[in-house]
């Protein structure tokens, strides 16, 4: 009888600690699929791009970044500056544009002098570029720039625009923009910003214009420009639309916050050379 008992003691506990088992085993699976499904909620926020769409301006922006601006040139036809100016949904707003001033030797933008005044009367931080053509003197570029642009007091850098060879070998090319950006640097006593786009700046700059400040075009990577280096300003669509432009229009992105963009500009006691 004795014996028996014990049996089904033993037989009673084994029964009991299966159960336990099989409620442990089950309590596992519960706490391991709560922790997958939450690294996996973490990694899905970490992951989603830092874009919101605004329909008024046709595109997504990134969020998290404050300062947003467009360029522009004969492209964008007539612009309402005004209208450019007033634009603001859910408090963001265009608060600089780039200008194309020049390209090559001879060509000046034709509606670059009244996008140049306009922009200012209307309250933007404005900026003037120049369109860089390889197998053309580079001091020959920039003295036309020169004598197109003044720069005053509030105004951004200058800016070289390039993104072609035109069939220009690279040693050439980077002689000819050194020859532009350190007369330019000469005249208005302050580093130019190049612009271009990432491959053409991997391929033909990366080497010996590492120092100065980059503005990059680059539309297939959201949350920031697929590229090494510091970069200034970062244009991050070609068709986003603003009230006061009836066309497309490229928009653009500052890397800072508003003190660092108001230490870039020209300050009231810069005078450049004459």
């Amino acid at each position: 009888m004795k014996c028996y008992f014990l049996f089904q003691l033993n037989l009673c506990y084994i029964c009991l600690m299966a159960r336990v088992r099989k409620k442990a085993k089950f309590l596992f699976y519960i706490l391991l699929f709560a922790v997958i499904a939450g690294v996996g909620i973490w990694v899905g926020k970490r992951a989603k791009p830092h874009f919101v769409k605004y329909p008024e301006f046709g595109i997504e922006l990134p969020s998290n970044y404050a300062i947003h601006g467009i360029d522009v040139s004969k492209y964008q036809q007539f612009i309402d500056w005004g209208l450019v100016k007033e634009m603001e949904v859910d408090g963001v707003q265009i608060s600089f544009a780039f200008i194309k001033a020049t390209e090559g030797v001879r060509n000046i933008d034709r509606h670059f002098r009244r996008n140049w005044k306009k922009s200012r009367d209307a309250g933007l931080s404005r900026g003037a570029y120049h369109f860089f053509l390889p197998g053309k003197s580079g001091r020959m570029q920039a003295a036309h720039f020169i004598s197109q642009v003044e720069l005053e007091p509030g105004d951004l850098p200058p800016v070289i625009d390039i993104e072609q060879t035109f069939g220009v070998a690279p040693v050439k090319i980077r002689k000819q923009v050194k020859e532009f950006t350190d007369a330019l640097e000469h005249y208005y006593k302050v580093k130019p910003i190049i612009y271009t786009n990432i491959s053409f700046y991997n391929d033909y700059l990366k080497k010996e214009f590492e120092d100065y400040p980059l503005w990059i075009a680059h539309y297939l990577q959201k949350e920031k420009p697929r590229i090494e280096r510091e970069w200034l300003f970062w244009q991050h669509s070609e068709t986003g639309r603003v009230n006061g432009i009836l066309s497309l229009v490229d928009f653009n992105v500052f890397n800072g916050d508003s003190l660092q963009f108001k230490t870039l500009l020209i300050p009231e006691a810069r005078e450049v050379a004459r």
